[in-house]
This record gives structure tokens, sequence and C-alpha cells, in this order.
């Protein structure tokens, strides 16, 4: 794998309109505050049921990201069709608590409607060297969940590169659907180099196995121009068929608007 350098991705190739308007179909998007309250996730949920007669001409957003508390809300008022709910689970953003409370948090945000269970590895066990016992967790709660995916977050500003491509493969031979940059809780938070990193470790279990696993850089993404490294990184490393939202996402709570911004040359505050 090559050291990553962005002066190689062949951005200036891109048709940006489009891509731009592809980044929104990838967006989670994503309300994880303290303050979060039931009517005010309700009234992001109803944003996005509105989006289709508001804006046309572009695709909608992947899913919804909230607590599993907040789940609840938005199976009841989300009515556009094929958009996920996703939850964080098992003591996110830190994941330092009992496995059995991890698969049982997991299992009732699935029970409460989310399709998707965000997660962070065990950390502190990672980095204290017992992979084995992380990877063994990652098991149970894919198997606590049944057929929701489970989005394994790495927290790569907490880890050196090696560490990075040691903790991907743990996590992909978990059973892990989509590995995933960071909660946004710590910094640094994604970054083109942990995803270039991630992309890797995806195709090379792909090339071995004939799985594919989806990557979600998280944390910080914010500017088009943010999303369009992301998107030229995807497209350089797996290539066309990963430029979907069942492969590819994109963590985040203001690129909507920002995106949206630079399509109609206007500013927008939709979301």
């Amino acid at each position: 794998m090559e050291p990553f350098n962005p002066e190689n991705l062949k951005r200036s190739t891109i048709d940006k309109p489009a891509a731009w308007a592809q980044c929104l179909s990838f967006i989670d998007l994503t309300a994880l505050n303290a303050t979060d309250t039931p009517a005010q996730i309700g009234a992001m949920t109803e944003k996005v049921n509105r989006f289709p007669a508001a804006f046309p001409h572009f695709p909608h957003v992947a899913a919804i990201c909230v607590y599993p508390a907040l789940v609840p809300v938005v199976k009841q008022q989300l009515q556009l069709p094929g958009v996920q709910i996703a939850a964080v689970g098992a003591g996110f953003p830190a994941s330092q608590t009992f496995i059995e409370v991890k698969c049982d948090e997991c299992k009732r945000a699935v029970d409460a409607g989310a399709h998707e269970i965000d997660v962070v590895i065990s950390l502190g066990t990672f980095l204290a060297g017992d992979h084995h016992r992380v990877q063994e967790e990652l098991v149970k709660i894919k198997a606590a969940i049944g057929h929701a995916h489970l989005k394994v977050i790495l927290e790569t500003g907490a880890l050196t590169p090696e560490q990075i491509r040691t903790a991907g493969r743990i996590a992909i031979e978990a059973g892990a659907d989509f590995i995933k940059t960071s909660t946004g809780k710590m910094e640094p938070a994604a970054t083109p180099e942990a995803a270039w990193i991630m992309a890797h470790v995806i195709k090379a279990h792909y090339l071995k196995t004939g799985k594919k696993t989806g990557l979600k850089p998280a944390g910080g993404i914010v500017t088009a121009s943010d999303a369009l490294l992301y998107y030229a990184i995807v497209k350089e490393v797996l290539g066309e068929e990963w430029l979907t939202p069942s492969l590819f996402r994109l963590g985040a709570s203001r690129l909507a608007n920002n995106l949206l911004t630079e399509l109609l040359n206007t500013p927008v505050k939709y979301f």
C-alpha cells in the first residue's frame, strides 16, 4: 500500500456537481447530543420525510443516526422509503462497559426499530493488546443484533497506522458490515489518511474472500470539499462499485446543508 498522498487522487476528473449530489445519498444524518429531545429528533425526521418535495432533483440521505432511546421517535415518524434507522450502541462512545450490557443495548435498539447499529471497538482492550477479546465481543454483538447491519468504529484518532490496519482486520473478520473511522467525540476525528488505510484493508479482504465491507468516514466532515476527498479515496482504492449507500457512508450533521449550498449556489439551511 502506497502512503496516502492527496495529490495522487484523480479529483480533477470527477464531475463535482454529480459527485456532490451522490454524496447526499451517502449521508448518515446524525444527532448524538446529550441535549437531543424527542421533539428535535422528530423535527429532523420530518425534514427527511419532506426532502423529496423540497429538493426533487437530489437523492435523500441514507440514514438517520441517533441514540438508542430516540430510535422509537424516528421509527414512528419516518415515512420515506429507503432511509435506514441507525443507532449507536454498546456503551457508545467509550465502549467501557460489560459485554452483556453492550449486547442487550444493541438488541434493544434493533427491537425498537433500528436497521443498523454503530458500535466502538473496546479501545482500551485493544490498546492493552487483547485483540482476541475485542474480536470475540464484536462477534457476540453481531449475533445479538441478528439481521441488522453492524458498523464498527475504530476511533482512528487514537491509533497508529498499523493499529488502524489491525483493528480494521479484526472488525471485518468479526462480521462488520462497515468499518467506521470515528465517534466524532474525540480529536482527531475522521482523517483522509485513516480512510485510505481502511479502504485498503477492505480491498485486501475483498480480494481474499470476495466479501464486500462498507466504509464510513465520520466526524468533522463538514464541507463539500471534505466529502469530495473521501469520495475520491473510495473511487481510487475500491472503485465505482463501492460508491453506493450500501457500501459507503458519510457520518455528518452539517454536510447535507453545505452540499445543497454548493449544488444550488445559494445558502441552504434545511436540516
